[in-house]
Formats: structure tokens, C-alpha cells, sequence
């Protein structure tokens, strides 16, 4: 059974930093060649989005609008850990953020029915 557990979630005033961390348990994600891991985020009364992205192959990394050059994700293939650094965080920021993980995946990384496991989810709150 397949089980992401998401972790470092918590709460902090505008411009301060997090990081977010996802250990699946019962997959390791490099050994899907052609899969992604990504964070998506969900406020209250919103839809669910895409944050950001890292495909197993290559690495490459994509991020939303949104927080494009205050947030990174990175991988750690030897721990099997994948993080999301968010720094300059802004009270538009607060959601739940979940961890997902998809075997296969084409371009449409943002796509939540694209992913095939999904973590509970860690609330981030961002206070002016």
C-alpha cells in the first residue's frame, strides 16, 4: 500500500519560510522513470492547484505563477524525500498542501487527476 506522509507544515508571519517535506512509503518514486512528484495547495472555498513539480526523469522542475522565485522543490533520491522550500511566504499562501505522486505524466503536471497517490495534507498558515 502506497501511503505519502507529508510533514513541516505550520504556521508563520508574512515573509517568513517553511519547508514541506513528502516520504512516500511503499513506492520510490525515482523507479518511475517517467512519473512526477508535485505539491498542490487547497484554501477554503478554492479548487484544488497545482504548486509545483519535479519529474523523475531529468528533474525538471515547474512551479505556478504564483510562487515562481519564492518556492523550490527538490528531491532526495537516496532518502526517497522530495521538499518543498517556500520562503517570502504571504497570507495568500495559507492552505492545506498536499503531496502527490504519478507514475506516468505528460506536460499537464498541474492536473490533479493526473496523480495517482496522494498524501493527508499539511496546513500552512501565513499571518500579516
Amino acid at each position: 500500500q502506497v501511503q505519502l506522509v507529508e510533514s513541516g507544515g505550520g504556521s508563520v508571519q508574512a515573509g517568513g519560510s517553511l519547508r514541506l517535506s513528502c516520504a512516500p512509503s511503499g513506492y520510490t518514486y525515482s523507479s518511475a522513470s517517467s512519473g512526477c512528484m508535485a505539491w498542490f495547495r487547497q484554501a477554503p472555498g478554492k479548487e484544488r492547484e497545482g504548486v509545483a513539480a519535479i519529474y523523475t526523469s531529468g528533474g525538471s522542475t515547474y512551479y505556478a505563477d504564483s510562487v515562481k522565485g519564492r518556492f523550490t522543490i527538490s528531491q532526495d533520491n537516496a532518502k526517497n524525500t522530495v521538499y518543498l522550500q517556500m520562503n517570502s511566504l504571504k497570507p495568500e499562501d495559507t492552505a492545506m498542501y498536499y503531496c502527490a505522486a504519478a507514475e506516468w505524466i505528460g506536460d499537464l503536471w498541474f492536473l490533479p487527476y493526473e496523480y495517482n497517490y496522494w498524501g493527508q495534507g499539511t496546513q500552512v498558515t501565513v499571518s500579516s
